[in-house]
């Protein structure tokens, strides 16, 4: 009587997987709405926060001062830096007039929050519409400003980007490209399917107006983490967002070196999970939990069932997901990931099981 009701527990959540990979091709397509475009080249201000970020700033500055772009200022966010990051950005403002300098000081109702320095920087913006990006980020084109603030019109305020991690050697380096490029076509999929819940601060762009009506960081101050898609849950609707997938409009950033490092960095970006709204909480959730059963349902079935038909759908299953990954790996760059996709997912899972685990036992600390 058991296997009856597992066999098809375990169809269930083969059909569940599969309706969710079906759904992702969504962002694959361009729209057919033609949105009422703002003039072309509208002013910019590229905001980066920076907390000890001295030598990166080196590193990557430069690429976002040499944008092909007309109008811009670079705001630069100097979080209480115990290093030498003031005197780098004081440096590249003495030889670029766009360049402009808000130093914070810790204080002790926003210690370590990033969120009040990025407050302050946006408040300091000359400009309407702003872009961010991360000190340890660079743009992959000269065209970067350009290809996110077109997207601006007088329907779309809110533009969703791709950040990559760069290509490396190591193990670890797969999995964060997987999990970045899986993560990314589950927020440009809800994007276009018109219930955005996340975007990442490393490409992020929107209006002002946008952050005042939601009155800022004011309903997750005192979450550490969350700049970016708990920005996105107050503030993101069908009808103001927008998602930017060309190319020119990537940015590129170093990725973590090692998984003890990787795995601090995604419990503090897993634990702002809590606070989504409950339909993304439940569909983010079934998607993972429906993944857990059906590789496990899979396991065991395979002993104690009719093997044939267990593999011919768990063959269904990988053949809709290397189609749906495969292109949308095309899509974003990132097209040796799938040559190892099932080898990837298993891991990943894991991963994301030792993370939820941690920060049941243990809450992540601030930023940096």
């Amino acid at each position: 009587m058991i296997l009856p009701v597992l066999f098809y527990a375990f169809v269930v959540f083969a059909g569940i997987q599969i309706i969710y990979y079906l759904a992702f091709t969504s962002f694959l397509f361009a729209d057919k709405k033609q949105e009422k475009k703002l003039a072309k080249e509208i002013p910019i201000s590229v905001i980066i926060c920076a907390k000890n970020e001295a030598k990166n700033l080196k590193e990557f500055l430069p690429y976002i001062i040499e944008q092909n772009y007309p109008d811009f200022e670079i705001v630069l966010i100097n979080d209480a830096s115990s290093d030498k990051t003031q005197e780098v950005m004081e440096g590249f403002k003495d030889k670029n007039s766009n360049v402009k300098i808000i130093s914070v000081e810790n204080i002790e109702a926003f210690w370590g929050n990033k969120k009040y320095a990025l407050t302050l920087g946006i408040k300091a913006a000359k400009n309407e519409h702003l872009l961010f990006t991360d000190a340890d980020c660079k743009p992959i084109s000269k065209n970067w400003i350009s290809e996110m603030s077109k997207n601006f019109s007088q329907e779309k305020s809110i533009i969703l980007g791709f950040g990559k991690y760069q290509k490396e050697k190591k193990l670890v380096n797969l999995f964060v490209r997987f999990e970045t490029l899986l993560t990314a076509i589950q927020y440009f999929s809800y994007a276009k399917l018109g219930s955005p819940y996340m975007a990442v601060g490393r490409n992020l762009a929107y209006e002002k107006a946008e952050f005042f009506n939601v009155k800022g960081f004011i309903n997750h101050m005192h979450i550490k983490s969350g700049d970016d898609d708990l920005f996105i849950k107050d503030a993101a609707n069908k009808e103001n967002t927008i998602i930017c997938t060309t190319e020119d409009s990537f940015t590129v950033s170093k990725a973590p070196k090692s998984f003890k490092e990787w795995f601090r960095q995604k419990r503090r970006h897993i634990s702002t999970a809590n606070h989504y709204k409950f339909k993304h909480q439940f569909s983010l959730g079934l998607f993972f939990v429906s993944k857990v059963f059906f590789f496990a349902l899979a396991t065991a079935l395979f002993f104690y069932y009719p093997w044939k038909i267990i593999l011919s759908i768990v063959l269904g299953y990988y053949l809709i997901q290397f189609l749906v990954v495969g292109f949308s790996a095309k899509k974003l760059k990132e097209p040796q990931i799938i040559f190892l996709l099932p080898f990837l997912e298993i891991g990943l899972l894991l991963f994301h099981f030792s993370i939820f685990i941690t920060n049941l036992i243990s809450k992540p600390n601030h930023w940096k």
